[in-house]
C-alpha cells in the first residue's frame, strides 16, 4: 500500500469518527487540530484503525505519538 493509499484509508477513518467530511490529515495534524479529538476518541480511532489494517497496537507504540505521521509510520511498520 503506498503512502497516498494509508493516508486515504486513514482519512476516512477519522472523517468516519469524528462525522466530519471537511478533515483533512498532514504529518503535522495533531489532537490540537480537531476539536473534538480527546483520548476517548484517541481509543476510538485506534480500535478503528486495527480493525481496518488488521493489525493490533500496544500500550508502548502508542503512547508516544505525537502527529498523524508517526501514526502513518507505525501503520506502515506493522503492514510490512
Amino acid at each position: 500500500m503506498s503512502r497516498e493509499e494509508l493516508v486515504s484509508r486513514v482519512t476516512d477513518i477519522f472523517r468516519r469518527n469524528f462525522d466530519d467530511d471537511s478533515i483533512v490529515l498532514t504529518d503535522e495534524t495533531t489532537a490540537a487540530d480537531i476539536e473534538e479529538w480527546d483520548s476517548l476518541e484517541q481509543i476510538n480511532l485506534l480500535l478503528a484503525m486495527e480493525k481496518a489494517f488488521s493489525i493490533k497496537f500496544s500500550v508502548g507504540e502508542v503512547e508516544g505519538l505525537r502527529n498523524v505521521g508517526e501514526m502513518l509510520d507505525l501503520i506502515e511498520s506493522k503492514l510490512a
